[in-house]
């Protein structure tokens, strides 16, 4: 199959969005800089949905749009959270925003391991995976909206932030409950 068809088309705009987050975030005047990376980052996490979504309508699933759509999700989630974690300088987002990355990072590291070495070879996006996905990008297109100073909607922000680090641990050790057996019988021979 070729790997230029539009969903994969849909997920590099995904890719090249973030740039323009970078961009829209340090450089729009103060008074619509939030309003305006909200705006960037929402039009990302839709073409998430779209393009699974025409990617399964038109039968044109790809391996090469299996490994871009969560490297480009990564990648934007990534870059805004750093964004947010500069912005807001607090702990209190610094540690979901930790959580989150450092998930990805296992996650990430875990599935290459099983490509390698497990039986099982690889793991489905689970349904709370899904779940935690929707409160992530709700709560970080929250906090790009509202900036560091409006109190209520930063709260909410934080809220559904660490909700989506709940489940975003959660669904790391579902992972590594599903790779365990793998995992632990390379201890052994070791």
């Amino acid at each position: 199959m070729n790997r230029i068809n539009i969903p994969n088309l849909i997920t590099g705009l995904r890719i090249l969005l973030i740039p323009v987050l970078v961009v829209v975030f340090y450089t729009a005047p103060l008074d619509w800089r939030y309003l305006a990376s909200a705006i960037v980052f929402t039009v990302a996490a839709i073409t998430d949905w779209l393009d699974g979504y025409l990617a399964r309508k038109m039968g044109q699933m790809t391996p090469f749009g299996a490994f871009l759509d969560p490297v480009a999700d990564k990648l934007i989630v990534a870059t805004s959270l750093v964004l947010l974690v500069e912005v807001h300088a607090s702990a209190i987002l610094a540690v979901p925003a930790l959580v989150i990355v450092g998930r990805e990072i296992v996650v990430s590291a875990l599935r290459e391991w099983m490509a390698y070495y497990s039986e099982r070879r690889s793991v489905a996006v689970s349904f709370l995976g899904k779940i935690k996905t929707v409160f992530q990008m709700i709560a970080i297109i929250v906090l790009l909206g509202a900036g560091p100073e409006q109190s209520l909607p930063v709260i909410a922000g934080y809220v559904l932030l660490y909700i989506s680090a709940a489940l975003t641990l959660w669904s790391m050790f579902q992972y590594l409950k599903i790779a365990w057996p793998d995992l632990s019988s390379g201890m052994k021979n070791e």
